[in-house]
């Protein structure tokens, strides 16, 4: 090797240049998902170790400030235990529970890692189920807070009971003339649940015997569509209104399951004007 003239620099002539061999495209591909999946893998680490850290402190992470939250009730006692196996569907149902109940107070804000404490999970699940009744309209997301439950009143009460009785109302009306005697004497089991629900005074129990009922009774007509819109909105017209009783009473309850054994007994009789006057009246008591 000679140096050129002049520059002390090794003059490379034409001597062999070694270069490293080169990884094939496809293996630097592979290699970045795998470097991209450690790096979602470490931020999952992190989420799981701030959702336990908020959980430990009551609400502090995130932004979450739970200092003027309302106390849960039930909170000296001993907490419910959520399953593993689907915790977001668990917590989402105890939670539609607790809205019906009034436990969940219209107005004001609960933190998810507060709720994932009263539930004993992390507040990840808590805030997926949050997320949901928030696009069922029940709560509404309060930045760096938590989640607001919504504040309803009579007119909306009166709303959802208009809308309830223009969809039910017709399907019902042509049940009678279609679906057999026999047919209808099945659900009658449902409708006796729905008073031993009503009997324990508890307006989530009943809530839930309530809508088994009129979901059997429109899955008669066989569109599953109509099915899950009709039940979504008997869910909204459950919640409680904001000023008004926490529960209604017992005998509160009563009355409006036993217009489930009434109406059957209109429509295994065909009485059709019966039937529209039961199906507006049951909806306008919610």
């Amino acid at each position: 090797m000679h140096g050129s003239p002049g520059t002390g620099i090794p003059d490379m002539g034409k001597a062999a240049v070694r270069v490293p061999p080169q990884p094939r495209a496809a293996e630097v591909g592979r290699e970045r998902d795998r470097e991209r999946e450690r790096d979602r893998e470490r931020d999952r680490a992190r989420d799981r170790e701030r959702d336990r850290g908020a959980a430990a402190a009551g609400g502090s992470a995130r932004g979450e400030h739970t200092h003027s939250e309302p106390p849960l009730p039930g909170a000296g006692a001993a907490r419910p235990v959520v399953q593993r196996a689907s915790v977001r569907g668990q917590v989402l149902d105890a939670l539609r529970t607790a809205l019906v109940a009034g436990e969940l107070a219209p107005g004001e804000v609960y933190s998810a890692p507060v709720l994932g404490e009263r539930f004993g999970v992390s507040a990840t699940p808590v805030r997926e189920a949050m997320q949901q009744l928030a696009l069922e309209g029940a709560v509404e997301v309060v930045p760096n807070r938590g989640f607001r439950v919504v504040v309803r009143g009579a007119r909306e009460l009166a709303e959802l009971a208009e809308i309830r009785g223009l969809i039910e109302v017709p399907v019902m009306l042509r049940l009678a003339r279609t679906v057999s005697a026999g047919q209808w004497a099945e659900l009658r089991p449902l409708a006796e649940a729905s008073v031993r629900a009503a009997s324990t005074g508890c307006r989530a129990t009943y809530a839930e015997t309530d809508r088994a009922f009129h979901r059997a009774v429109l899955a008669l007509a066989g569109n599953e569509q109509l099915v899950r819109i009709a039940d979504d909105l008997h869910r909204r017209a459950q919640w409680p209104l904001v000023g008004g009783p926490v529960s209604r009473g017992r005998a509160d309850l009563l009355a409006d399951a036993a217009e489930h054994t009434a109406l059957l007994d209109a429509l295994i009789a065909q009485d059709l004007v019966v039937v529209q006057s039961l199906v507006r009246e049951h909806f306008a008591g919610g």
